[in-house]
């Protein structure tokens, strides 16, 4: 009986091994396939928060803009705070006549007396 079972292994060790041999190969397939459908799926995922952030700001943008068109008085108090705020006293700063647009010159940093030209 144990030759007989001995023999019926050796018989079909060989189908078994082939058998194994699939059954892991189809295993791993599997297994890389869903890899793949992860790796996707997050890439995905991080595309659509992107393009949702991306959304965001430009409505954030259009927000600021829209509530800054008109308000000369708070963009005027928002620059001289800001100059207040300067107390480097490095920067000399024209005013034109035409907007309030200050223009800012490097050139002049490091006199003795700001007032005087170099």
């Amino acid at each position: 009986m144990i030759v007989l079972a001995v023999g019926c292994c050796a018989l079909y060790a060989p189908q078994f091994a082939v058998y194994f041999a699939k059954m892991m190969g189809e295993a791993e397939l599997a297994r890389a396939t869903q890899n793949k459908q992860i790796i996707v799926q997050q890439a995905q995922a991080e595309k659509d928060a992107e393009v949702l952030r991306a959304e965001g700001t430009a409505r954030a943008n259009k927000i600021i803009g829209d509530s800054l068109k008109g308000n000369d008085a708070y963009l005027r108090w928002l620059w001289v705070t800001k100059l207040d705020s300067d107390h480097t006293g490095k920067t000399v700063v024209y005013v034109p006549t035409d907007g309030m647009v200050p223009q800012l010159e490097e050139g002049r940093v490091g006199t003795d007396r700001p007032n005087e030209p170099r």
